[in-house]
């Protein structure tokens, strides 16, 4: 940690180096912990796939000390709750618990992070619910249009890979596949831990420490950025009523000094019901139902994507929109009044979500997680509004200017969307 914090927020690093963050609200009742590890979809090997996401699961399935069960009826005895996800490079985990119960959680997740009992029962078990939410995803072609766009802009590289993994890997890990991940990724010096509510900052240290304080070292993953993108077109014909149809563009990585600008312009974009995509292919033409963009940005790479479903027949008709939309935002950038509403609702959407202790443990762990620091509310709504509209059209440019890609599923093949 560099920079000044917000009131409120607390950080500590225990001696082996795990760093526990803390926001404190008195005004609420509740307190809401969570587990940050650096390790995600994109630091597996082939082989591995999609194994971070099993480890999320089983983490639940019980420890040396409790079951799931108990766990289960210890969060649902105090009207909490419990859950994690994972993403390409990290994995969360958090509890939402009255704030007199917050020893509860953090007893919870120091025993799901230090001892999981990774039972040969619970792996087979959990091994069948995670294949069938893989081919519950298959069934959503718009889910499939976006895992195909990964797919198309990253190639090989395991940016490009589903998180979830294939089925084919995840029927062949095992459980001493499982164990060993566990062991050589989730350790202290890869942790961030960060609870937000009516709490005390040296009471949650004490505690955590007490339940991980032990052990240390652990290392960090290491990261090859993606392979250059010359443009792609994938196409996955499945008989469904819409056509769903993700373009992408690499975009900026997480901490590029133009992020602000990259959020201010996809709001632009698609990021809202008064965006240029919005208004002209849903209000104006009634194109599609649907229709957004959104920026992913990772350590050493990101993307910009553009997502619409539309009636097959009229797919290409809705395509050369976009390319008329996104032409007149390069060639003639940007107006005042469109950066003020993006900006407005950028600063606002931020600050509403920070109305609750999970929207504010959110903040400052995957802050710390991914940035190694905290940027104060205040410094975050001044980036925002210094953005100008020149700022906006160099980004805009930077990225329009390079290759595409395309990823449809619908009832067509290639020929029918481009030449």
């Amino acid at each position: 940690m560099t920079g000044p914090l917000d009131p409120g927020v607390e950080h500590t690093e225990l001696p082996n180096g795990l760093r526990i963050v803390t926001e404190s609200m008195p005004e609420a009742r509740s307190v809401t912990l969570g587990a940050w590890i650096r390790v995600g979809g994109r630091d597996e090997p082939d082989a591995l796939a999609g194994a971070s996401h099993f480890l999320e699961h089983l983490l639940f399935k019980g420890t040396e000390q409790r079951s799931a069960r108990a766990i289960a009826e210890a969060i649902d005895s105090v009207g909490g709750e419990m859950n994690a996800f994972t993403a390409r490079e990290y994995t969360a985990y958090y509890t939402r618990l009255p704030h007199r119960q917050a020893r509860l959680g953090i007893g919870i997740l120091g025993d799901v992070l230090r001892a999981p009992a990774l039972r040969e029962p619970d792996v087979d078990a959990e091994r069948q619910v995670i294949v069938e939410e893989i081919l519950m995803n298959l069934d959503a072609p718009e889910d499939r249009a976006h895992g195909l766009l990964s797919r198309a802009l990253f190639g090989r590289h395991p940016l490009g890979r589903e998180v979830l993994g294939e089925r084919s890997t995840v029927e062949a890990l095992t459980r001493d596949d499982i164990a060993a991940f566990f062991q050589r990724w989730y350790r202290p010096a890869s942790m961030v831990v960060a609870a937000a509510g009516r709490l005390d900052h040296a009471e949650v240290v004490a505690a955590v420490a007490e339940r991980l304080g032990e052990g240390g070292g652990g290392e960090q993953p290491h990261r090859t950025p993606p392979p250059a993108f010359t443009g792609a077109v994938e196409v996955i014909h499945d008989d469904t009523e819409q056509a769903h149809l993700c373009l992408g563009w690499r975009s900026l990585a997480r901490n590029d000094p133009d992020r602000w600008a990259m959020a201010v312009a996809n709001h632009i974009l698609g990021g809202g019901m008064a965006s240029r995509l919005f208004q002209e292919i849903r209000e104006e033409r009634g194109l599609a139902y649907s229709v957004y963009s959104h920026a992913s940005a990772f350590a050493d790479a990101g993307y910009l994507t553009i997502y619409l479903g539309t009636a097959p027949p009229r797919a290409r008709e809705a395509l050369g929109v976009v390319d008329d939309v996104v032409a007149s935002l390069v060639s003639e950038g940007v107006t005042e009044a469109e950066r003020a509403i993006a900006i407005g609702y950028l600063e606002g959407s931020m600050l509403l979500g920070l109305e609750d202790s999970g929207g504010r443990m959110g903040r400052i762990g995957q802050s710390l997680m991914q940035q190694h620091d905290i940027t104060t509310i205040d410094e975050h709504v001044e980036r925002f509004r210094a953005v100008t509209t020149s700022d906006v059209s160099r980004v805009l440019q930077q990225v329009f200017s390079g290759p595409r890609a395309l990823a449809a599923v619908g009832p067509f093949e290639v020929g029918q969307l481009v030449d």
